[in-house]
């Protein structure tokens, strides 16, 4: 019961619900990234490096071998550079929209946390915070009179 009952409050507090939709939203994200990358970023690269496909680009360490009747009988092996490539190309992406994005929105925090700020709402917490310092320094400027 007690289990039942902290799984509970941890679903309550927002927790599970905040991790689910980060999840949800990245994945979506990464669906967006992944065809950002394939069908924006890649044909323009690949035109101007006269059609080179990245993804099939690879270093042949063991030729497939292929018998009589057409059966592949040894796999080939291989080192994929293209695909590297294309995956770090996607991370480099994800790397700076995150930037932007945590960027944009520490921007927003700061402008709404800024109590002399008076074009967005500040929260209750930090007007009340705001209060309590500007007392606090009337009240060492008049100790420092005395």
């Amino acid at each position: 019961m007690k289990l039942l009952k902290e799984f509970k409050e941890f679903a309550v507090k927002g927790n599970m619900m905040d991790m689910a939709i980060g999840i949800i939203i990245g994945a979506a994200f990464n669906k967006v990234i992944d065809v950002l990358v394939k069908k924006v970023f890649m044909p323009p690269l690949s035109l101007m490096t006269d059609g080179l496909e990245f993804q099939d680009k690879k270093y042949v360490l063991r030729e497939a071998v292929v018998n009589v009747s057409g059966e592949e009988t040894t796999k080939e092996v291989a080192i994929e550079y293209g695909v590297l490539f294309e995956t770090f190309l996607d991370f480099l992406i994800v790397g700076v929209t995150v930037f932007i994005v945590v960027k944009a929105m520490n921007r927003l925090r700061d402008k709404a946390q800024d109590p002399k700020n008076k074009v967005v709402k500040t929260p209750k917490d930090i007007e009340l915070l705001a209060k309590l310092n500007d007392l606090m320094e009337e009240q060492n400027a008049l100790l420092k009179k005395q």
